[in-house]
């Protein structure tokens, strides 16, 4: 009998293994969802960097908090498919989990202070901002409460809002990402 796809299992604990430890699981394997987000986030990564080297010559011109917004979302957006594609739950999922989830939380923080369109004021972008405060220690919570179901939904939640809505919205409307990409 085959299990759903994406599905986690726990086997009977190997040989020698100390009573007190915890039991052997089976790593999850990324299902379709998650290879297109990996894929997405790749896609989006390589557009942020065109439009970087398109725009060099008026890089003088861009603020240092901008410029802290795209060095903390160009570590996310680099670190997502890291995070999707290979093995979970080992210690440098856990230690490039803790990086991704501190770039996320800074890339919200810092775009709060971001409001060089709409007159200064917020925009509708900043919800995923706000959105991202609460949903980054969720996705830690569940994480360290090893409610595995909870965490990966969490986790394609945030790179589907704040990651890829959210970065789909830096290049229409004049905005600066899409005047150097489109030139």
């Amino acid at each position: 009998m085959s299990e759903p796809a994406g599905a986690s299992t726990i086997d009977a604990r190997p040989a020698g293994r100390a009573a007190r430890r915890e039991p052997y699981r089976k790593p999850l394997t990324p299902d379709t969802y998650e290879k297109v987000l990996a894929g997405a986030a790749l896609a989006l990564l390589a557009a942020v960097l065109v439009a970087l080297a398109r725009g060099r010559g008026e890089w003088a011109e861009v603020p240092g908090m901008v410029w802290a917004h795209l060095a903390t979302i160009g570590v996310a957006l680099a670190l997502t498919p890291v995070m999707l594609l290979r093995a979970r739950g080992d210690r440098r999922h856990r230690t490039l989990g803790w990086i991704w989830c501190a770039a996320l939380l800074l890339t919200a923080i810092d775009s709060l202070f971001i409001r060089l369109i709409n007159r200064g004021g917020f925009s509708v972008i900043h919800v995923l901002s706000l959105w991202t405060l609460i949903q980054v220690p969720i996705i830690v919570w569940s994480a360290r409460t090893h409610n595995v179901k909870r965490h990966r939904s969490a986790v394609r939640g945030m790179v589907t809002g704040a990651l890829l809505i959210a970065g789909f919205f830096t290049f229409p409307f004049e905005r600066m990402l899409g005047h150097w990409l489109f030139g």
